[in-house]
């Protein structure tokens, strides 16, 4: 089962460091159904970080570091799951 919950979060870690690398091209097309994907899935998760930092930092300007934190959460999740199972 921990292994199992592990594997999820590694994957979901790909898919946000998917969306990151795509978010350097400015001409990707978001109707292409890869990258619409990629925002359905990844959106959920990254949108309330998103906001939650935008009003602790608002100093941070147009620089989205809800992926960062995301990734942070994943590697203290996947710890604690590692203890508990």
């Amino acid at each position: 089962m921990g292994n199992f919950l592990i594997w999820l979060l590694q994957i979901y870690n790909f898919l946000i460091l998917a969306r990151v690398i795509l978010s350097y091209f400015p001409d990707v097309d978001y109707n292409n159904p890869m990258v619409r994907f990629l925002h359905d899935v990844t959106e959920p998760v990254l949108k309330p970080v998103r906001e939650f930092l935008r009003q602790q930092f608002p100093q941070t300007g147009p620089v989205d570091f809800s992926p960062i934190a995301v990734f942070v959460i994943i590697i203290v999740l996947t710890q604690f799951i590692r203890i508990i199972f």
